[in-house]
This record gives C-alpha cells, structure tokens and sequence, in this order.
C-alpha cells in the first residue's frame, strides 16, 4: 500500500519549488549563452564572427547523440539516489565550472583561443546535457498522478523563465558593475545632437566598451585612419592604454553629458558577472537535488534492453505526436524571439524598446505557466494546448496591422501571445511523462530517460529551423542589415515574420494536437491501471519478504 500511495499522493509545494529552481539555474546557462556568448567571442575573446559560427554549428551537430545517450544513461543508473536525480547532484558544479570558463578571456594566441573555445563550449554542451536530460525525466517519476505531473509542470516552467529573465535582465547590469573603467570623460557640442566625446582610462583595458546609457546615440571615430571599423554604430569595442585619448563623434540624442555615456572593461565585466550567475545555478541544482524525490519505478520484472526500449519508442503514437508538435512549437517560438529585436530596431526604430519588449514577453510567460494547472484540470491537456495555439497564433498575426508607431497596440498584443504561448512548452513536458506512462501500460516497460532525452533531441532542431525560416524570408526581401534602402525594402518581410508567419506554424500544430491519442478519459485508465500494478507488485514483494521471514 505504500508504494500505492507515493504513486497517487499530491507533491508539496516545497518539493515542487525545489524542482522549479533547477530549471531555473538550467536556464542562467542556456539563456546566458544563447544571447551573451556570442557577442563575447567576437567583442571581447577576439574571434572571427564565421569562426563563432562554425564552433556553434559543429557542436550542435553532436548535442542530440549526447542527449540521446545521456537518456539511455539515466534509465540504467543505480544509486540510493534514484536514477536521474543522482545526476543533478554529479553536475551542479560540473557546470558551474563550465560556465564560468566558457566566459573566460585567457590571453592566447588565435589559434589557442579556437581550441580554447572549442574544448570549453563542447565540454559545456555534454555536462549541461548530463543535467538537464535527467532533471526533465525526473518529473516524470516524482508522481505517478498525471494531474500533479501538470501542476509540476508548471511551477517548472515559472522557473525556467524566471531564471531566463535573471541572466537576460541583470547581466548587462552587472557587466557595467563589475566592468566599470572609471574614465575620464570630456564632451563637445559639434551641432545639433551632435557631440565631439574624448576619454581616457587610468589603466590598460583590453576589452573596452563605449556606449551611451540609452544605447540610442551612434559612435563613430574621429579619426578613421586608427579605426578598425568606421560604420556609425550604437557602441563600439576597443583596446585602451593607460592614458591615452580616444575620440568619438556621437550623434542622435539630446542633451548628453559625462553621465550619459558608459565605458567598460568587457572581460572583466563578462567574466565578473558570470562566476556569480554561475554561483547561483549551482547553489539551485544542489538545493533541487534534495528537496525532491523518485517515486515512480519501473516494474520489478523489466530487464535491461536497449533494442526493445528503441522499438517500444518508435510504436509509441503519443511520443511520436509529441515529436512532430515539440518540433513545431520550437518554430514557432524562436521565429517569434528571434525577429524581435530587427522588428523593433528597423520598423520601430527603437531599439531600446525591444529590451522593454521581451521582459514583458517573460512576465507574460511566467504568468501563463501559473495558471496552466489550473486550466488543464478545466480544459484537458490535449484541448487546452489546441485552443493555446489557436489563440496565441490569432493574436499574434494582429500584429501585422500595427504601423510603428502604435506601440501600445504592440505590446498588449505580444504579450497576451506570450502568455497563451507559454502554455505550450509548460503542457509538453508534463506530455512526454505520460507517454512514458503509456510506454509502460502498453509494454510493461518503461524507459522515461530515453523519452525525454528523443524528445528533447527532436525540439532542438526547432531553433535551426527558425533561424533558416528568418534568413530565407529577410534573403527573399534582400535585406542588408548595413544598408538603409535594402532595410526598408525588407520591412514587409519583417512584418510578415513578426505576424502571421508563426501564426500558420501555429494552425498546423493545432491541427497535428488533434490526432494525440490521450484524452483525459485514457490518461486516467492508464493511471488507474499503473497503480493498480505497482500495487500488486509491491505486495507481491511482501509475501516473499514474509515467506523468508517464515522460513528464518
């Protein structure tokens, strides 16, 4: 009856925020990467844009092998642990570490630094997907009750977009804390918003950044002959010897002054900023280690069988369907993410305001995990992620009728997109768990670290899609981000990428939602029938246990 009763019995919110946090701390590396690492490499590390790209490309290409591997892994291992929490514990400082070093500037040759990035960012990509594979299966064993799978699915995802939200909103803030220069700075009106901007630096700094604290005004050097390059930009990255001037023609804001311009030392701000996030996820990771447990376990008779798991997987309709909509939804998010800040610097003309933008986009996020228990218990998982995904994509082709200067208009609507928009990944993950469910009541086996582990392979793809989508359209449209007339051209291209594009990517997801066989009526059969099982199982055990007891 115990095992019964772990099986069925609702989760604490103590242990339920225990588990949001290790998303959380995945996400201040994921997020902290996917927006930051780049423009380290090339601003502050020194390497190539292309070299950047091909490093990012080649490990990438090698991520779904980890991730499947890592879930064949966790489905085999042992411990006193569990399986897969084991494996958040073995790499909370593992990836601390990683981290770190990944935003790391040591002085090297060019050719040191490629391996160095090499090494690191691969090293980074195998020890996040030995975290994060088994920290998403473990959801699926921390209850056999598909409905408070769905209630720790979305404390889950509140985290997630909590921990995006830290290392996107307070990192730049911290880079300019931890980076600071303590210049010298003297300004000259040249015209209107027009302004002649000298400094001086008391120390060497390697990696300095100007820019204005609006990010609004462009730089462009005095004197060509010692730039590198000579564009008007809103910042620029450069070498600086103690004592020496450096001057800058700033134009397009109002009123500047000393205060108004901001110069730091990117390394050391980078780095700075980096190990305390780093700090943070692995205090989150140890803290989710023990504040959860493992309930759910494969049957007692299950033998371990890698063929039959692959076979048992590839027969599973659920899974299957999931893989199609997880790829989907992947499309359709990061099409969104991903115009976001062109959208805004070349229709809108603000860039700034694509900073405001994608914060009210993550609170927006975070709000829609919240209620997603609640609706799924009215609704259903299967209807709500359809009316989800109708009605987040129908908002969001509203925005192809908003001229640039109807900001509040753009604003209500991407956020109420976002917040429907944040039901899908909160839905799916509480998904796979029930199609390891339905693995198991079909087969009698179960292998939930190689269910998450395919599906997490599958949504990956989503993101490299995306991006292709955004690069043929703005390519159709011939846009050159460096010349104005080819931006202008491409501004209905851009539109169409910020509006309906994803919308029709949501349709087909709905439509592809439709065939998912577990309705509500199946998942509770399937959950009746498991436990009915385990229960079995369990005092099967105990009449050997008496028995031997008997006999002693």
């Amino acid at each position: 009856m115990m095992n019964n009763k772990a099986n069925t019995n609702s989760i604490s919110i103590f242990e339920k925020i225990g588990y949001s946090l290790g998303d959380g701390a995945a996400n201040i590396a994921w997020r902290g990467v996917a927006t930051f690492l780049f423009i380290f490499y090339t601003d502050v590390f020194g390497i190539a844009p292309a070299a950047v790209g091909v490093l990012m490309l080649v490990a990438r290409s090698s991520d779904g092998i980890s991730d499947v591997f890592m879930g064949i892994v966790g489905d085999r291992t042992k411990s006193k642990y569990g399986k897969f929490r084991p494996w958040i514990l073995w790499t909370a400082i593992p990836l601390g570490v990683i981290l770190s070093l990944l935003f790391t500037a040591p002085d090297l040759s060019d050719t040191g630094k490629l391996i160095y990035a090499y090494t690191t960012y691969i090293l980074f990509t195998l020890i996040y997907t030995a975290n994060n594979i088994p920290y998403g299966a473990l959801m699926a064993v921390m209850t056999g009750n598909d409905k408070e799978r769905t209630s720790i699915g979305s404390f889950r995802m509140v985290g997630a977009f909590a921990g995006g939200m830290l290392v996107q909103g307070a990192l730049l803030y911290l880079v300019a804390m931890f980076g600071n220069v303590n210049p010298d700075i003297k300004i000259t009106p040249a015209g209107v918003d027009t302004y002649v901007v000298a400094v001086t630096s008391p120390n060497d700094v390697e990696n300095a950044n100007i820019k204005t604290e609006n990010g609004i005004a462009t730089f462009k050097w005095t004197d060509d002959l010692t730039a590198l390059d000579d564009e008007p930009s809103t910042s620029k990255s450069f070498k600086m010897n103690a004592g020496e001037k450096y001057s800058f023609i700033v134009e397009g804001e109002d009123n500047l002054n000393a205060k108004s311009i901001s110069l730091i030392n990117q390394k050391k701000g980078y780095s700075y900023s980096m190990y305390l996030m780093s700090a943070f996820l692995t205090v989150f990771m140890i803290i989710t280690f023990y504040s959860t447990k493992e309930r759910v376990k494969p049957p007692k008779a299950q033998k371990s069988n890698l063929k039959k798991d692959i076979k048992d997987l590839i027969r599973n309709k659920p899974w299957l369907v999931l893989l199609g909509i997880g790829l989907l939804f992947n499309v359709y998010n990061s099409i969104k993410q991903g115009i976001v800040v062109i959208y805004f610097t070349h229709y809108i003309q603000d860039q700034l305001l694509a900073a405001s933008y994608m914060i009210g986009l993550t609170l927006a996020s975070i709000a829609g995990a919240m209620v997603t228990a609640t609706l799924s218990k009215k609704f259903g998982k299967k209807q709500l992620f359809i009316y989800s995904l109708i009605f987040s994509g129908a908002v969001n082709s509203l925005l192809y009728f908003c001229s640039e200067v109807d900001i509040a208009s753009i604003f209500a609507l991407g956020i109420i997109s976002e917040f429907s928009a944040a039901i899908f990944p909160t839905l799916f993950f509480v998904m796979l768990g029930d199609a390891a469910d339905y693995s198991e009541y079909k087969n009698g086996r179960r292998a939930t670290g190689l269910i998450y582990s395919a599906g997490s392979f599958a949504t990956k793809f989503g993101g490299g899609i995306a991006g292709a989508i955004i690069g043929f359209v703005l390519t159709a449209y011939n846009y050159n981000g460096l010349d104005l007339d080819s931006i202008r051209g491409a501004v209905p291209g851009i539109i169409m990428l910020m509006s309906w594009v994803p919308a029709v990517i949501a349709v087909i997801t709905a439509v592809l939602m439709l065939i998912y066989p577990l309705g509500d009526e199946k998942l509770s059969e399937i959950s009746q029938e498991l436990n009915r099982r385990r229960l079995q199982e369990s005092n099967n055990n105990q009449e050997v246990i008496d028995e031997e007891m008997i006999q002693i």
